[in-house]
């Protein structure tokens, strides 16, 4: 494997740069002057700021994109050794690194490196630590799944021994990482094209935590299942977070207000006498939301994180974008966007979404690649079934070809075979204008998937 030098700037060319974590790393080499460029298939803000930080981006990937002078090229799972820059690199003797080995590699420089990983929560919980070390005033550097306000985008680039990255499961990218502390929020089958089954998974994760030192520290949910099992045996501290009340970190006197945002109590039992702190409150709705907070608050003590900035962190978090994000009201209509695109996620967006005010929920769901839809067709019929009315786009194909002989309107056979109100409109425009003719003025509206169908909602923002 090719090993960059971070503090010997060299020419980097990464393809697929408009990635939400491949733009990330390509900016922090821009900071720490490395000469990059890159490509990608469209334009978006991502590449067009990448520009103004003075990265050469291509548009459609092509052999031509490559040159000599390249010292290494940087992909993403998505790239296949068909693609045109891929050969080319390889044929002129480029060398060649995962977007994931890349991410190790800078992890290394960091005294605190943290991974965040899960099959769902992590931008939410990245975003929620995120906030909590800005209040301390610890100057970390950010990468996140996601585009976060506070820090203006998708990454943070600070000048301390601290980074907070994502990780994530799919092709064992995440293998390739140096934690020093890691969390596990939850472990479930998904990315069935890539593992054989959840025992495949486990065995991922159980490596995963692996990696962190007998220093490190890894915070791990309570409620995964066999936990014991899972983490028997590792050399390094194991700190649990969750509603058991045994767990290390768990909340008390849970409520919600009419938003659905929840507030409550921070138990810490690890110490002889535990200690309960002060109310949190959080502004943004679900209960899943509370588990993501839970894991953050652990992940800041492990850090030495003071509760007071623990506190002011949460409470000054209010979503990242395409999480359960409020778009905007169109014709009385509350109009929603979240990135859910698993059973789990779904349940746990409609049952924030149910503890909110509206007159009826209306659910486009837009699935996310046919082997995930084949793998959970029924799971996401239940899931969808507790909106009120649910209308199916087509499916996001994301790196897949092959339909595997799925498609949406199987999710809408189900549904209809169990009574929900569900429609199947292949198109954006079809479905835009069934909304604007069908809901009425104090229903909500969720876009969801992780796809384009964020594009449904801010169209009908701009009637």
């Amino acid at each position: 494997m090719y090993y960059i030098n971070f503090n010997h700037p060299e020419y980097i060319h990464f393809i697929g740069i408009g990635g939400i974590s491949m733009s990330g790393l390509a900016e922090i080499l821009l900071d720490r002057g490395f000469q990059v460029s890159g490509s990608d298939m469209g334009e978006s803000e991502i590449t067009e700021h990448l520009k103004k930080k003075g990265a050469q981006v291509f548009i459609g990937q092509v052999a031509e994109n490559i040159s000599s002078d390249m010292k290494a090229v940087v992909y993403t799972a998505a790239i296949h050794p068909d693609n045109q820059e891929y050969q080319a690199a390889a044929a002129a003797g480029i060398p060649m690194l995962t977007r994931a080995e890349l991410l190790g590699q800078l992890m290394k420089n960091y005294k605190e490196a943290v991974a965040v990983s899960g099959t769902h929560g992590k931008t939410t919980t990245t975003s929620m630590l995120t906030e909590i070390l800005l209040d301390a005033a610890k100057d970390p550097t950010i990468s996140v799944g996601g585009m976060l306000d506070s820090i203006g985008g998708n990454v943070r680039i600070g000048r301390s021994d601290c980074f907070v990255t994502e990780a994530c499961e799919y092709t064992n990218s995440f293998l390739s990482f140096y934690p020093t502390v890691a969390a596990v929020l939850n472990i479930k089958e998904d990315h069935l094209d890539f593992f054989k089954d959840i025992q495949d998974i486990r065995q991922s994760f159980r490596r995963f935590m692996e990696l962190v030192p007998a220093s490190g520290s890894v915070i791990v949910n309570d409620e995964i299942d066999d936990l014991d099992t899972l983490v028997e045996g590792l050399s390094c501290e194991i700190v649990r977070f969750g509603q058991k009340p045994d767990s290390q970190f768990h909340a008390m006197d849970v409520s919600y207000d009419q938003e659905g945002c929840p507030s409550f109590l921070l138990k810490d039992t690890r110490q002889a006498a535990p200690v309960c702190f002060e109310r949190i409150f959080l502004k943004v709705p679900g209960a899943h939301n509370l588990a993501d907070a839970l894991a953050a608050a652990a992940l800041a003590f492990v850090l030495r994180i003071p509760f007071a900035s623990i506190k002011a962190g949460l409470e000054n978090f209010h979503g990242a974008h395409r999480r359960f994000e409020h778009k905007g009201d169109v014709a009385g209509i509350t109009v929603i966007d979240d990135y859910a695109h698993h059973p789990d996620e779904i349940k746990a967006a409609l049952a924030a979404a149910k503890r909110c005010s509206y007159h009826e929920l209306w659910c486009v769901f837009q699935p996310h690649t046919y082997t995930r839809t084949k793998a959970f067709l029924h799971e996401f019929a239940a899931a969808l079934s507790a909106a009120d009315h649910v209308i199916l786009a087509d499916i996001y194909p994301a790196r897949e070809t092959d339909t595997l002989g799925v498609s949406s309107e199987d999710i809408h056979r189900l549904l209809v075979k169990m009574g929900v109100d569900s429609h199947y409109l292949p198109t954006f425009r079809q479905i835009e204008k069934f909304v604007l003719d069908i809901c009425q003025p104090g229903d909500m509206l969720i876009t969801m998937g992780a796809g384009d169908v964020v594009k449904v909602g801010e169209d009908l923002l701009k009637n």
